[in-house]
């Protein structure tokens, strides 16, 4: 790999004036870090400094030998190249390739010699490629500085408001020569469904068959001990296989049931010639329900006829170099969705189909995907060259993922129809086409076609009827972003969304991720280094305005992380625990967002060295089966209760009203018993004598079930409450393999937390934000070293509320 054109700075001139190994699959700032030419893009402002490479143009060239086996066709398959490319072999050029997200086939049977063969690919430079082909089209419409949505390459790669601006290139994907006479197989869709209790997989075949082969093909689908076999004639492009299980063991998401996955493979024999072709699928149905009702309109998920509450995340692309992803790191992040209370994630527009090992994940796991269309935040045009490549590309990923029993939703596009309506586009577009006919027409007919057991949704917001805002939370999907970009997070509780599957508020990564990469001295929240990991409008300023009334400005750089921690996470749950309450008129919701590509300041649960922020451990509170919160109503506070599980939820609750000083006092108290059915909410009215306080500043609500779900209500912010500067203290108890820390409270303690990253960044702790009464204790449970910390325990590791207001 070399670079053959591009503004490569004179220290790396040298460097590269030999080729660098590459690895493939990969990318040039992957194989530039292994060569030691970069230094990492990820650390200080490495990311502007090493802006050239996205600016230069590239060549990957290899020497191999074959030697033929027989067969009568050669081709070159090659699953993704990133992304405006030219390949040939052994001098003569095969294509060009414009699209990221598809895979190419090149016919080379003449092309390849007994010995010495030479295969190189050159690559442009891909923001020079987006800048000239918006220069010809002329320009839509888009946010952020490149034109990305000129170019079918992820759009997060050119930067985003969470992500660095790092435009890669390189063969991103595996590439071979696929050897075969007579004919192939050359894709298959194994739809799974079911018929009352048999199962029926629906496999769709598609062959390739080599100029002048006459033979007839015999196909055999083989799936849960049903062998069924057909005949195929000669040239014929497909074939049609429908099988039968008796007694099919249904899949259900997380939460409803379990998730058996059947083998499946499909055998191909003609004159002598065989191809195989393996896969897993799962027995559902999904159906999307979005029917006007007394309401407006709702956005209703059901997996084999039985309702979903979806608890979901947004998904990005977890590394900015996705090739550095593989089984092992896609499921510990989907595991952090898991353990974090959700049932769906959404695989945003703005970055890639996953790899096959995404999907797999989740259909083992029972996590279900909202798949978006690579569409997002911008106009795109309609016309050639584009659409040619938008068809291929979606005929593609539906083909590869319509096998996956987690796939529950393919969506058009992420908030550009809500940007036609609103962003002021239609001015500068001056009638131009601006990707509607792709929601509307094109996508829907490719997965009516493809894939017609998985519901299809023109867009992310979108009300499912022409004549109404696309963004209006009485119909179908909303996003929420006047919090965090405009008004308070108690603005959610102004809305009552059918849906919500976009909202969230910023936060800083842990201690440890911030500062491995910002090296700004002294460290500030508006520093140069810590600028460049903040990537949001004027997002340490809005981190700042979102306070409010609900906490003090910081006192020093170690209280600015600690209080625009908790503050994004007190933000978050806020919004959840008012959607659930809303049940069954709320129907789910989808934060924005599970994962970081990068080490930055973002929306994230979990940051981009993997540490799971205070947010995410008030996800898993707010997404537990069963949720208790005091929400305010017109006739005062109520005892909300959301019971997401299949049996009904019994117990007794317990409400008090307490001191908030030394001693906890109780002052008034009362015990209900609560009754909520399966998939099922219920509201109970908080009693008088312990929803009007004496004292407001001095005093909260505590709510107890018998079997230790709990909840508070505080009757004001907490820059009016008054909390004990000691109201707790600490022991840290060594153990195998880590250490614990028991905190006694002797006055109310709210939301402590423990960062033992602070002290080893391997270290990780089990639980975050935990509120003691007086009297209470609570042991934080450490896993990474050897031995435990000596002496005592306290800020910045130990952190709670309590002393950012005394």
């Amino acid at each position: 790999m070399r670079a053959i054109d591009g503004p490569v700075p004179d220290r790396h001139s040298a460097l590269l004036a030999a080729p660098v190994t590459a690895t493939v699959p990969g990318e040039v700032h992957t194989d530039l870090l292994s060569a030691g030419v970069i230094p990492d893009p990820f650390d200080g402002d490495n990311e502007s400094k090493l802006a050239w490479i996205g600016r230069s143009s590239w060549s990957y060239r290899t020497v191999f030998d074959w030697e033929s086996d027989g067969h009568a066709m050669q081709e070159l398959v090659a699953e993704g190249l990133d992304t405006a490319a030219r390949v040939t072999l052994n001098g003569t050029e095969l294509g060009r390739t414009w699209n990221q997200h598809r895979a190419y086939r090149f016919d080379v049977t003449s092309l390849l010699v007994a010995e010495r063969n030479e295969l190189v690919v050159e690559f442009a430079s891909p923001v020079a490629t987006a800048n000239r082909l918006s220069e010809e089209s002329g320009l839509w419409p888009h946010t952020n500085h490149h034109p990305y949505n000129a170019i079918r390459k992820m759009a997060s790669n050119f930067g985003w408001d969470w992500g660095p601006d790092v435009a890669t290139v390189g063969i991103w994907r595996p590439i071979r020569i696929e050897s075969w006479s007579g004919v192939r197989i050359d894709s298959v869709r194994p739809l799974a469904g079911l018929d009352r209790d048999r199962g029926v997989l629906d496999s769709r075949i598609a062959l390739a068959w080599q100029d002048g082969f006459t033979d007839d093909a015999t196909v055999t689908v083989e799936v849960g001990g049903t062998t069924t076999e057909m005949t195929v004639p000669a040239g014929t492009p497909g074939a049609g296989v429908t099988s039968t299980i008796d007694a099919v063991d249904r899949w259900w998401p997380r939460g409803y049931g379990d998730q058996p996955l059947y083998d499946v493979q499909v055998s191909l024999q003609a004159g002598g010639q065989t191809d195989t072709w393996q896969g897993r699928v799962g027995f559902r149905t999904v159906t999307m329900n979005v029917a006007p009702d007394e309401h407006g309109g709702p956005f209703i998920l059901s997996v084999n006829d039985r309702q979903i509450y979806v608890r979901g995340a947004n998904w990005i692309p977890d590394d900015a170099f996705v090739t550095r992803l593989n089984r092992e790191t896609y499921e510990r992040s989907i595991r952090d969705a898991i353990d974090g209370g959700m049932n769906l994630l959404r695989v945003w527009g703005g970055g890639i189909y996953e790899s096959d090992d995404f999907y797999d994940v989740c259909d083992e796991l029972g996590v279900l995907v909202w798949q978006d269309f690579l569409f997002a935040c911008a106009a795109y045009s309609e016309e050639e060259p584009l659409r040619s490549e938008v068809e291929a590309e979606a005929r593609q990923a539906v083909t590869r993922l319509s096998q996956h029993a987690s796939l529950a939703l393919w969506n058009g596009n992420n908030e550009n129809i809500w940007g036609y309506v609103e962003w002021g586009w239609r001015a500068p577009l001056g009638g131009r086409t601006w990707g509607e006919g792709y929601y509307f027409d094109l996508l829907p007919g490719i997965v009516a076609e493809l894939d017609p057991r998985t519901p299809y949704s023109q867009g992310s917001p979108f009300s499912y009827d022409r004549y109404i805002h696309p963004n209006d939370e009485r119909n179908g999907t909303m996003h929420i972003w006047d919090v965090w970009n405009q008004v308070d997070y108690s603005t959610y509780r102004s809305y009552k969304p059918r849906f919500v599957s976009e909202f969230g508020f910023q936060g800083p990564p842990a201690w440890s991720t911030l500062t491995s990469v910002v090296h700004d001295e002294p460290l500030d929240p508006y520093g140069e280094q810590m600028l460049v990991h903040q990537k949001a409008f004027e997002g340490n300023l809005k981190l700042e305005r979102g306070l409010g009334e609900h906490l003090p400005k910081w006192k020093d750089i170690q209280d600015w992380h600690w209080t625009t921690q908790l503050n994004q996470a007190r933000a978050v749950a806020y919004g959840i625990e008012h959607f659930r309450s809303l049940f069954p008129l709320n129907t789910g919701a989808i934060v924005w967002q599970l994962n970081d590509n990068w080490p930055v300041v973002s929306w994230a649960a979990v940051d981009g060295h993997g540490v799971r922020k205070p947010l995410w451990y008030a996800l898993r509170r707010v997404y537990a089966d069963r949720l208790l919160t005091v929400q305010p109503r017109e006739d005062g506070p109520v005892v909300a209760a959301h019971n997401d599980t299949d049996v009904t939820w019994s117990t007794e609750v317990t409400v008090s009203r307490r001191s908030t000083g030394t001693g906890g006092e109780v002052l008034a108290g009362e015990t209900f018993a609560l009754e909520v059915p399966a998939r099922s909410a219920v509201l109970n009215s908080l009693p008088a004598s312990v929803a009007t306080a004496g004292d407001p500043s001095a005093e909260y609500v505590e709510v107890r079930a018998a079997d230790g779900s709990t909840a508070y209500w505080y009757f004001v912010e907490d820059t009016a409450l008054q909390l004990a500067a000691d109201a707790y203290t600490a022991e840290v108890v060594p153990t195998a393999n880590g250490y614990d820390v028991v905190v006694t409270a002797t006055a109310l303690a709210k939301d402590l937390a423990l960062f033992p990253d602070r002290l080893e960044p391997s270290a990780r702790v089990d639980s975050c934000l935990i509120t003691l009464n007086a009297g209470e204790k609570h042991t934080f449970h450490v896993t990474c070293c050897a031995s435990a910390p000596a002496g005592p325990i306290g800020k910045p590791v130990l952190r709670s509320a309590n002393e950012l207001l005394t």
